[in-house]
């Protein structure tokens, strides 16, 4: 279904955006066989290898007027990733809530059991055992698929949500730390303060036009207890490269358009890359997930003209920086990962590069800088600010 490459992606994007007006408007809520209603786009914009502003300002050209909805389903993205990174601590706690529930299912056998069975798609309820047999068959979902999935997940199956959310971030090929917690965070009551998400089998059958009709669905949605959410930290504005400093480009799997640092002047001495697919989860994440990665990453290693730049991982940290040393670099400039595994694994980079006297500089793109410090509140107020 995704060919993990740039031209991939923009051809899908102009096979779109004809439907990207009144007909996604009317349209976008039905889950068929084959996702017709729907950009599918997902997979190259969460790898960057198509960008959201490509695509915001393809829209416009085709759209001047009536792709409102299909524009806030693409600005949602940004606003998902900037409400994460001023307030990073709701993904550490994600995590650590992760552990603790994993580490229930080794002294819970009964939870266990129930668990497998919703992540086989072997709990009888007609729907979801289908979406979860299809997630990992195709790693894709479509939006909707997603909700009803979490809703059941949570409210009928009484299943932890981090379970649930680590599910997807293991099997989508789009799956993305912001967008996937903050989205099961919502239905399940902890993201907007008393507001969750109630999957019904009228809705279902409805919006899946007839194909399933689920039966013994919860029928309320009460909020799981949650903290006070943390006050917002200020936005990031991104470092600035030291023109006359040589250079290494450092690519990693979150921004594999990385030539707008070039059309920006720089001229890198060398390229390398940086993954983290398995810092998604602490247990395995799907193959179809690798083999994306994998692909995107060998695409924009042959558009750098870099086809046999290093590959690291997070345990390869030492390695990179030996490579960096051996070509006498002052600075390793990367586009900005926001929070997430990747993340993490730059500023444990940027802690032994320092020791080095070797900059690890972090780029914003513009898109994000001026995107992010609106995400203070919901996303109402964030459209109203970014769309007009």
């Amino acid at each position: 279904m995704f060919t993990p490459t740039r031209t991939a992606g923009l051809d899908r994007l102009a096979a779109f955006l004809p439907r990207a007006g009144r007909d996604y408007a009317a349209t976008r809520n039905l889950d068929v066989p084959g996702h017709p209603h729907v950009s599918g786009l997902s997979p190259w914009l969460r790898h960057r290898l198509v960008t959201e502003a490509e695509v915001i300002e393809a829209t416009l050209r085709r759209h001047p007027r009536g792709a409102e909805k299909f524009l806030a389903e693409v600005w949602w993205r940004s606003y998902w990733k900037g409400w994460l990174e001023l307030r990073p601590s709701i993904w550490s706690a994600y995590r650590h809530g992760l552990t603790a529930t994993l580490d229930l299912l080794a002294v819970e056998p009964d939870l266990a059991a129930r668990a497998k069975a919703a992540m086989l798609g072997a709990t009888g309820i007609d729907g979801f055992d289908h979406w979860a047999r299809d997630l990992v068959a195709t790693g894709y979902l479509h939006n909707h698929a997603r909700m009803w999935f979490a809703s059941i997940w949570i409210f009928t199956l009484r299943l932890p949500w981090e379970l649930g959310a680590d599910f997807f971030l293991r099997h989508l090929i789009d799956g993305d730390p912001a967008s996937n917690t903050l989205s099961w965070r919502w239905v399940a009551g902890l993201q907007t303060p008393g507001k969750t998400y109630l999957a019904t089998a009228d809705n279902i059958a409805l919006n899946a036009q007839g194909r399933f009709n689920p039966a013994a669905l919860a029928s309320v949605a009460p909020p799981l207890p949650m903290l006070a959410l943390p006050e917002p930290r200020v936005a990031p504005e991104g470092d600035i490269p030291d023109p006359t400093a040589s250079s290494l480009l450092l690519v990693t799997e979150e921004d594999l358009s990385p030539e707008f640092l070039s059309r920006q002047g720089l001229r890198p001495r060398a390229v390398a890359v940086l993954t983290d697919v398995a810092g998604r989860s602490p247990l395995a994440v799907a193959a179809p997930v690798h083999r994306f990665v994998a692909g995107a990453v060998a695409d924009a290693l042959a558009r750098l003209h870099a086809p046999d730049a290093p590959v690291c991982a997070r345990s390869d940290l030492l390695r990179l920086l030996r490579i960096a040393e051996a070509e006498g670099v002052r600075q390793i400039v990367t586009p900005y990962a926001p929070t997430g595994p990747v993340a993490s694994a730059m500023a444990e980079l940027a802690r032994l590069a320092g020791a080095h006297g070797i900059a690890v500089v972090r780029v914003l793109r513009d898109h994000d800088r001026l995107a992010w410090p609106h995400a203070t509140h919901g996303f109402f107020r964030f459209r109203d600010a970014v769309m007009g």
